[in-house]
């Protein structure tokens, strides 16, 4: 079977993908390993995805946002940063960036749903599900895919969005640089008697990382980062002493707390491949980056290599040439390195930084804490970061221009 692209994986960036380059014309097949009931209706996993507004623009001009519940959406109207006991902590108010938020939380399979939902029925979609891969190989003319009962899938480009432990990746020989935390985060959703004002908390404790992530006014994502064995005892817990223990935990700021949904861990693993792209090949979302969840911001750049791959695929339309040429997918790799490498890397040193028990480290923390209290042109530039409302394929004088502006008191 002859597609425009082949894009192997059908999490939210895969998804997303299909839907842009379908919006092109392109003729598109989507492999996929689970079935498409899963696909279509998603179980709850835990995980809350902290959009910017260059996100969320993405997702309407997509036709994706339009999907979403009307109460899936909840505003994030400020970040808090606190170090165990200490009295100096940071506040980053939307309002520093010129916003009324920083940008929106949503669940993670409500994205899914509804980039489904949007993308799902268009009539340049091949929807292979419950598929296994069995080879993939490319040659100086096309991609080739063969499934697991033997159907061969053709295209110019084949790309691969299939999580940040790609086993694409692996095959077409692009190793990945992975570095492992050490820990285990668990996630769930809690009432909470004490309400949260929209503002998001990034606690870093002696021992343990607590974030809290606002959604209904009483309700939020608890989110607790702890060595593994102790990440799977708290989950252990029968109901009323995890609510007891998270209240502990949270220093008893929340008032009475009381879970709301089922309890998930997942190992932080960051991975940054090697390359990105290879012979008529390149790769999207988690496949490319994987980040740690420090500040629920990964899908943003799943939805940058979206926008990038997309903007290549225009171009190529446009001028009548190959989806899959050697001058396109350089090009892309240039640009999601220069894009996502920096924020890999400050995001890996703060959250050493900051899991580091040891006095030192404790120290350069609430020293940074008292000074961030202080400097509003530092708290701006983080307000900015956060809220980021500049596109991903704004050009690079541009993007030098708007960092440069953040250090304007």
């Amino acid at each position: 079977m002859h597609h425009d692209v082949i894009i192997i994986g059908a999490g939210p960036a895969g998804l997303c993908l299909a839907k842009a380059l379908c919006d092109l014309d392109l003729k598109v097949a989507l492999v996929e390993r689970q079935a498409r009931a899963a696909i279509a209706e998603p179980a709850f996993d835990g995980r809350e995805i902290a959009l910017t507004h260059a996100s969320i623009r993405q997702l309407r001009d997509l036709g994706i946002w339009q999907h979403l519940p009307d109460d899936a959406a909840s505003p994030l109207r400020a970040a808090r940063v606190m170090e165990g006991d200490c009295l100096h902590d940071m506040r980053i108010d939307a309002a520093l960036a010129g916003k009324s938020e920083l940008g929106m939380l949503v669940p993670n399979q409500r994205i899914r749903e509804a980039a489904w939902k949007a993308v799902g029925d268009m009539p340049g979609l091949d929807f292979f599900d419950g598929a296994r891969v069995h080879t993939v190989r490319t040659t100086d003319d096309h991609a080739c895919v063969t499934l697991g009962d033997g159907l061969r899938l053709e295209a110019p480009l084949l790309v691969a969005a299939d999580s940040r432990f790609s086993e694409t990746r692996r095959a077409m020989g692009i190793g990945a640089d992975q570095y492992d935390f050490g820990k285990s985060m668990l996630v769930c959703r809690m009432h909470h008697e004490q309400p949260h004002q929209g503002v998001a908390w990034e606690w870093f404790g002696h021992g343990q990382t607590l974030a809290l992530l606002p959604l209904q006014e009483h309700q939020a994502s608890v989110v607790v980062t702890l060595p593994d064995s102790a990440a799977r005892r708290l989950a252990a817990l029968d109901v009323d002493a995890f609510a007891h223990e998270m209240e502990q935990r949270y220093g008893h700021r929340l008032g009475h707390m009381r879970l709301e949904s089922s309890r998930h861990v997942y190992p932080l693993v960051g991975v940054y491949a090697r390359r990105f792209v290879a012979r008529r090949f390149a790769l999207a979302g988690d496949a490319a980056v994987g980040m740690h969840p420090v500040t629920a911001h990964g899908f943003n750049l799943g939805l940058d290599s979206v926008a990038r791959l997309t903007d290549m695929a225009r171009h190529a339309v446009r001028c009548g040439g190959d989806l899959g040429c050697a001058e396109g997918l350089a090009r892309y790799e240039r640009r999601h390195r220069r894009g996502t490498r920096p924020l890999y890397l400050a995001t890996r040193a703060i959250v050493e930084l900051y899991t580091n028990d040891r006095a030192p480290a404790r120290v350069v923390r609430e020293t940074v804490l008292r000074a961030g209290r202080h400097l509003t042109p530092f708290r701006r530039a983080l307000a900015r970061t956060l809220a980021d409302d500049a596109p991903a394929t704004r050009p690079p004088l541009q993007r030098l221009r708007d960092g440069l502006a953040l250090l304007r008191p």
